[in-house]
């Protein structure tokens, strides 16, 4: 499957994006889903994993009620919808895929990466 990310741009703090991961080649629903972001200067990190039906979800504790995952199995897209966005949202963020049923915040568990989408937050 090929992963591509879009909707990144820059936005003022207090904000919103919504962030898309489209696939291609495959049918997204046989994937759990996360979203990993990087910044400069810094290790990728996890933001959020969705289940393969979309009923189960997981946050990092840094964007936890601010940041929802969602997914549209019949469009083939997960998005990240981000809300209240701070300064130290500023990063890379990538969407990822994984065979399997189990929700995971490593990033090497995941085998599919799409190549990232910017995200800047002005203060």
């Amino acid at each position: 499957v090929q992963l591509q990310a879009s909707g990144g741009g820059l936005v003022q703090a207090g904000g919103s994006l919504r962030l898309s991961c489209a696939a291609s080649g495959r049918t997204l629903s046989r994937y759990v889903v996360a979203w990993f972001r990087q910044a400069p200067g810094k290790e990728r990190e996890f933001v959020a994993t969705i289940s393969l039906s979309g009923g189960s979800t997981n946050y990092a504790d840094s964007v936890k009620g601010r940041f929802t995952i969602s997914r549209d199995n019949a469009k083939n897209t997960v998005d990240l919808q981000m809300n209240s966005l701070k300064p130290e949202d500023t990063a890379v963020y990538y969407c990822a895929g994984k065979i399997g049923w189990s929700l995971d915040w490593r990033l090497n568990q995941y085998d599919y990466w799409g190549q990232g989408t910017e995200v800047t937050v002005s203060s």
